[in-house]
């Protein structure tokens, strides 16, 4: 065993440095290669719960999150060839609102698949580590939605992205770099409002973005009852699952998520799974709107939510969009270890009071037919300079997407309420009002209210960099609950290794 650990890690030395040197010697480059936190191995502890579920260190990764329930799921396949839960991550913090992104600055995260390739890895995050979920991919953009830099990441501050603590972020990192070492391309990020359930489908069958959600159901379901990654494409501005040749066409079909859509049929075996699993829910979701089930809440001005776990370790911590407990068992969860370190920084959701309002959106009509896809999901990033892994990925055919951003969102600065003078100013009134004008501050976004001392001037709002947290963060692994955890399959096909990604090397 410690033999092939040795080997093992003599190849991945070999390998940067041929990235390297192959890359002319950049001495970015070279920083990359020894960057400690993006480097952090996989904890032992989620070594034996792969162990246990059938599951190798390398084989690929899949991820689902879900807003109102405020969870990110890996999923990673087994020897059988499927995939099953290894871990689920309460999110720290999420923002905006129930629905996709729109636009530039609506503060959205975005909802619907995308695909995450080794380009994408961002080491060099001044939130701790990140990745970027590739929005807008090709229905997005043909939509014409906008938007940039929407990260999964770590600090627990969120302007459309998806925040983690640190020791999550670095040990999520550390899974999807181990399936790139396996030989996996890229693997795919299900954004979800919450789990497609007919009892949330009836709780928000009002909701303008239903059309929406019914669609990417699809992909939901297409999962659900075959275990693998569905095949993702885009036709008639809507999604396409599981499109294959038709038996008489001489060719695949091309997709372009503008265009019509071209011949295609999904394999029987999906589709009448899918088919019946619809049909279940359709059959449960009637009975719960004839017995006439509350239909949710319109967000109310609430900006974006927060797993419970971290709301009640905060005080006058809030849930917001997400779900919520209560009483004795928001107290209760007082008492529990956290998943990470909390930032003192960390802001709870709370009522937006700058609310941007909603630009019209021309949702499609999901299709009667069920819908198919191509292998992998079309995604755009921002221009930015290629890293580690961008290099590494394509010395090893991974792909040439750009690299993601290296600099967190602009933080909004606090600005200065004058205090209203009274008309004939006493001695007291005076000292009052230069008081007032000192402390009274509209607090920025994602930054906690801090009241200047009336002997010194008030200092700007610090700037947050990844140089002023600890390099490393232990992994939430090594402690913690683990009743996420769920039992996989049984295992029958070995997946690529890293040995054989890199045999040429040996």
């Amino acid at each position: 065993m410690n033999s092939r650990s040795l080997a093992r890690a003599l190849l991945v030395s070999v390998a940067l440095a041929a990235s390297i040197v192959l890359a002319g010697c950049d001495t970015d480059q070279v920083s990359l290669a020894t960057n400690a936190k993006a480097n952090q191995p996989v904890s032992p502890k989620l070594v034996a719960a792969m162990g246990e579920k059938d599951m190798d260190l390398n084989s690929p990764i899949l991820i689902r999150l879900f807003k109102q329930e405020a969870e990110l799921e890996i999923w990673k396949q087994t020897r059988s060839g499927q995939f099953a839960l290894l871990k689920t991550y309460p999110i720290c913090r999420w923002s905006g609102d129930l629905g996709p992104k729109v636009r530039e600055g609506d503060r959205q995260a975005p909802e619907g698949f995308y695909s995450i390739n080794p380009s994408q890895m961002n080491p060099q995050s001044a939130y701790y580590l990140s990745f970027n979920t590739g929005f807008p991919n090709a229905f997005d953009r043909a939509l014409g939605r906008t938007g940039s830099q929407l990260m999964v990441h770590g600090d627990c501050s969120s302007r459309g992205c998806y925040a983690m603590t640190d020791e999550q972020i670095a040990e999520i990192y550390s899974l999807g770099r181990e399936s790139f070492f396996g030989g996996q391309k890229a693997f795919q990020f299900q954004a979800y409002p919450f789990r497609m359930t007919p009892v949330n489908m009836a709780k928000h069958r009002n909701n303008p973005n239903m059309p929406f959600w019914r669609m990417i159901k699809e992909g939901y379901d297409h999962f659900e009852v075959t275990r693998q990654e569905p095949k993702v494409d885009f036709c008639e501005k809507k999604y396409v699952f599981d499109a294959a040749k038709a038996p008489d066409a001489k060719r695949d079909p091309v997709f372009d998520a503008s265009a019509k859509c071209p011949a295609y049929v999904i394999p029987e075996d999906i589709a009448s799974a899918v088919r019946e699993k619809e049909q279940r829910d359709e059959a449960e979701y009637n009975k719960l709107v004839a017995k006439n089930i509350p239909v949710a809440r319109m967000n109310t001005g609430i900006d974006g939510g927060m797993n419970k776990i971290f709301a009640a370790k905060i005080p006058e911590g809030s849930t917001g969009l997400s779900e919520g407990a209560e009483g004795n068992t928001l107290q209760m969860l007082a008492m529990s270890k956290a998943p990470g370190t909390i930032p003192g920084t960390v802001n709870p959701p709370k009522p937006n009071l700058e609310p941007v309002a909603s630009a019209p959106q021309d949702e499609p009509v999901v299709a009667v037919s069920a819908p198919a896809t191509s292998t992998r999901v079309a995604s755009a990033q921002p221009a930015a300079k290629s890293g580690f892994f961008s290099n590494l990925g394509r010395k090893m055919g991974f792909g040439t997407a750009d690299t993601t951003a290296t600099t967190p969102p602009p933080q909004a600065t606090a600005s200065v309420a004058p205090a209203p003078a009274p008309a004939t100013p006493s001695t007291a009134s005076k000292l009052k009002a230069a008081v007032t004008h000192l402390v009274h501050r509209e607090p920025a976004k994602d930054k906690p209210v801090v009241a200047a001392k009336p002997a010194e001037p008030a200092k700007p709002a610090e700037t947050r960099v990844a140089a002023t947290r600890p390099a490393l963060k232990p992994s939430v692994a090594d402690g913690g609950d683990d009743s996420g955890q769920m039992a996989g399959a049984a295992p029958v096909v070995s997946a690529n290794s890293f040995d054989s990604r890199f045999g040429a090397l040996k």
